[in-house]
């Protein structure tokens, strides 16, 4: 048996059964309507959206000829346009109900077919038929019915098309061409034609389009997207570059050594639409109660209408009242609504805060989170290096050391310059002017200021070792603090020492502090060095800190995690936190990240400001809370409606009931709409305040 990725259905896999093949595995389906879904989550929402678009305005219509204008021409009118919703949008609910019979099974959708049918047939003859049917029509309950169950679909749909289009973002970062180099000469060709062993030849500012190895030329590499890395690195001959980096500064040659599906890049990729499809299928509650409520309202109105028509001697034409009656009163908008209504309401509350939730399911697993697992890299902090230290020698000023980089270092686009610009006018410091500026890739800057030689630069291997003595001393300070250094010389003799860091976000040790009130445990898991990552931990008052973790690594900590019986929300940013963020409870990606990572999360902080992680989990039990209380009040509605519309009063009040059954039916499934949103309406209201204990 296998399981429908879509539904959650068990099917066979039989040669006969629907199945698709994808990523080099075959998946079942229930249906067809499943199968299209999967194949192509995006078009399936945007046909959803333009049915929801043409459903609304035409069942507002038909409510406001039906009631506020009631005569029989605007009834008229009223029948054309609910016969415009009833089988436009209302087609996705006779497909479902046709998948359903045809595997023998029961679903929502075949009571909603059969909920509107009733109703709008009835409708239809009644008007068609003004002297042989009671009096009353019910188009707009049937319009009603389709526009907002479709509604709740729609939202779930936004949910499907989230793995694809991550993944799309992923390819649209890596580069389709590459720049060949056979016997000194160039070559643009299509990546895919690239092989293991070709050189390549990668200029400032582009991509390197495969891993491989620098054979010629040094470079510094920004690899932040893809390793976690938050300072730029440099790359000499003989070391690793990575497909998707960006090479800042440096002409290089590159051996290729990994292509195409093999790339870091690319695993990256698999490895977040594994953790999608193997995620457990969401619990559909509505779906649940079909189950058992679909053939027991079905079994429950052929049985009150025929047992009335023959057995009770009430004709025909009150059999069929009450059977319209009992599907009318259970057609299932309160059971409909329960969850889309709270959750529509719940995530534009949120949205005020800078908090969005994507897809239905989101507030419920977040209402379940016992333990926040965090990025470092762009999430606890900016993401980009700050000059944290300046360390004077031989008796020179820090102003002093700080203007004479900046004075070579202006006008330079490397996150390090910027770092020393941004700090030297934070000091409203003269930068004397530069000239004969010349970069040496992967090393640092050199230029003359004032008749002087300046130059910034990384550590030198030992051999040859110009800032031994004090300056060494102070560089290797700094490097057990987490900070990247670089040496400050004049005229070949070190005057400072910088140190640079990336910095936490405000607000980031408050809201480490808020989930802790709360009872939630923050874990720090990221690629940077354990020096670098345990001076932020520190910072920020976080305890647990895995560090040097690859995407592979985050993966493999979060599911030990969940094994131990935690329900994880992971916070990241960047591409390489995509798998975690797919196969956590809850994936929460920081609105400033790349776009790959805010298509796998399930919750976006738009102002990247981590007191939204407090700020959902909170929210997202008091909307679970409406959920729940939604779903009790459909089922009580039902559990006392039911068997009046089966004619349980009948024989108190006669016969005569049977013809305002129906409108009664009517009204009574308006009223239990009605209050399911009014209930949901209430969250408008919630107050951001002291967070309860976490829900179990």
């Amino acid at each position: 048996m296998a399981t429908d990725p879509v539904c959650g259905m068990y099917v066979e896999e039989r040669p006969e059964s629907l199945h698709l093949f994808r990523d080099n595995r075959t998946y079942y389906f229930c249906s067809e309507t499943c199968r299209d879904q999967f194949a192509d989550p995006v078009r399936a929402e945007r046909d959803l959206g333009r049915r929801i678009t043409v459903a609304w305005p035409l069942a507002l219509a038909v409510v406001v000829l039906t009631y506020a204008v009631g005569s029989r021409n605007a009834v008229v009118v009223a029948a054309a346009l609910a016969t415009v919703v009833q089988f436009y949008p209302g087609a996705v609910f006779y497909r479902g109900a046709r998948d359903a019979v045809a595997d023998r099974s029961w679903n929502m959708d075949l009571l909603i077919a059969v909920g509107s049918s009733a109703a709008y047939g009835y409708s239809l003859a009644a008007l068609v038929l003004p002297g042989r049917m009671p009096p009353g029509t019910y188009f707009d309950a049937s319009a009603l019915i389709v526009t907002l169950i479709l509604t709740g679909n729609y939202l779930e749909h936004r949910t499907r098309a989230r793995a694809g289009s991550a993944l799309d973002r992923l390819r649209e970062l890596l580069p389709s061409t590459a720049t060949r180099v056979v016997g000194g000469v160039e070559r643009p060709v299509d990546v895919t034609e690239v092989r293991p062993g070709d050189l390549l030849r990668v200029r400032p500012g582009g991509r390197f389009p495969v891993d491989g190895t620098i054979r010629a030329g040094s470079t510094t590499v920004d690899e932040s997207l893809l390793t976690g890395e938050s300072l730029p690195v440099a790359r000499s001959p003989g070391e690793r570059v990575v497909a998707g980096a960006l090479n800042l500064d440096g002409l290089v040659d590159v051996e290729a050594v990994a292509v195409g599906t093999d790339t870091f890049a690319s695993q990256v990729g698999r490895l977040l639409s594994d953790a999608e499809m193997s995620r457990v299928p969401l619990q559909r509650i509505a779906d649940r109660i079909a189950a058992v409520f679909v053939p027991c309202v079905l079994g429950l109105g052929v049985a009150a209408g025929v047992g009335w028509a023959i057995l009770g001697h009430a004709g025909p034409t009150v059999g069929l009242l009450v059977f319209v009656s009992v599907v009318i009163i259970a057609c299932p908008c309160a059971f409909g609504l329960a969850t889309p209504a709270a959750i529509v309401v719940g995530s534009g509350r949120a949205a005020e805060e800078g908090v969005l939730f994507r897809g239905e399911d989101a507030l419920e697993r977040a209402a379940r989170i016992d333990l926040v697992l965090t990025d470092k890299t762009g999430t606890l902090t900016e993401g980009r290096p700050a000059l944290a230290a300046v360390r004077p020698l031989g008796g020179r000023s820090e102003a002093d050391v700080l203007a004479l980089a900046a004075s070579i270092e202006s006008g330079s686009e490397h996150p390090l310059a910027r770092a020393v610009e941004s700090a030297a006018h934070a000091r409203s410091l003269r930068i004397p002017p530069a000239s004969g500026v010349r970069v040496e890739a992967g090393v640092g800057v050199r230029g003359e200021v004032m008749g002087s030689l300046i130059e910034v630069r990384r550590p030198e291997p030992a051999a040859s070792d110009r800032s031994a003595g004090p300056g060494g001393m102070a560089a290797s300070d700094l490097s057990a603090q987490g900070r990247s250094v670089a040496f400050v010389f004049q005229d070949g003799t070190p005057v400072g020492v910088l140190g640079f860091s990336d910095t936490l976000r405000p607000g980031a040790r408050e809201a480490v502090a808020a989930l802790r009130e709360d009872g939630i445990r923050t874990v720090m898991a990221t690629g940077d060095g354990a020096v670098a990552a345990s001076a932020i931990a520190r910072e920020g008052s976080i305890a647990d800190v895995h560090a040097e973790l690859t995407p592979a690594g985050k993966l493999a900590l979060l599911r030990s995690l969940q094994a131990a019986g935690r329900r994880v929300a992971f916070v990241g940013d960047g591409i390489n936190d995509a798998p975690a963020l797919a196969a956590a409870d809850l994936g929460i990606a920081i609105g400033s990240g790349t776009e790959v990572a805010k298509d796998a999360g399930q919750v976006v902080l738009v102002r990247s400001d981590l007191g939204g992680v407090a700020l959902a989990l909170r929210l997202a039990r008091r909307t679970v809370a409406k959920v729940r209380s939604n779903f009790a009040w459909a089922v009580g509605y039902n559990a006392v409606l039911l068997p009046i519309a089966a004619g349980a009063l009948v024989p108190g009040l006669g016969l005569g009931v049977y013809a305002v059954l129906p409108i009664a039916g009517a009204l009574a499934m308006a009223l239990s709409s009605t209050l399911v949103v009014a209930n949901s309406l209430s969250l408008r209201w919630v107050s951001i305040g002291p967070a309860r204990s976490p829900a179990p």
